[in-house]
């Protein structure tokens, strides 16, 4: 009967130091100041979507977007609707945060166009008005092609513009997207 308690008492105390060590492990944290620059990219927006093709004449795209704070202001989902020259709608979602222990802000995006995700994440410098991506590959047999996006906010935070850029080999960087977007 002695073991029976002692095993009891163990078995308590166990899960008393497991629940202990999860908190310490992955204590919470509050918004910084990568959500506070999240926070004003907030609203319902109008958006011009410009793809730059490597030749050729650029490919306008109209659209809308609404972006809002979740998980109690820790980050931005952005739900879009791009309506294309042939009448069809497609949707994309991206979920943006920024960590304030590294200094790091992390996109997820998908949309409606393919069944593959894509994440970016900034390289831990943040002067508080650019947030700056690199792509970053999920596989790693299989790096993809190295690119970078830029977004920033214009006219007292009216316009958001978010562009994406290629690199080649050499480092050179070339306009692939633009997303302009403007309040309602």
């Amino acid at each position: 009967m002695r073991k029976l308690i002692f095993a009891t008492c163990l078995l308590f105390a166990s899960v008393a130091i497991a629940q202990q060590t999860h908190k310490e492990y992955e204590p919470p944290t509050e918004a910084g100041a990568g959500q506070k620059l999240l926070a004003q990219y907030s609203g319902d927006w109008d958006m011009t979507k410009t793809f730059f093709p490597a030749t050729g004449t650029p490919v306008v795209t109209k659209g809308t977007c609404k972006q809002y704070m979740i998980q109690d202001g820790k980050f931005l989902q952005s739900d879009f609707t791009f309506f294309n020259a042939d009448g069809t709608k497609s949707t994309g979602t991206g979920i943006s945060g920024f960590d304030a222990k590294t200094n790091k802000f992390t996109t997820v995006w998908y949309d409606s166009e393919k069944t593959s995700m894509s994440i970016r994440q900034s390289d831990g410098t943040f002067d508080g008005k650019t947030i700056i991506l690199w792509a970053t590959s999920l596989d790693p047999d299989r790096p993809g092609h190295k690119s970078v996006a830029r977004a920033h906010l214009e006219d007292n935070g009216h316009t958001l513009v978010h562009r994406h850029y290629s690199i080649d080999d050499k480092g050179n960087e070339r306009l692939v997207l633009e997303w302009r977007m403007t309040k309602k």
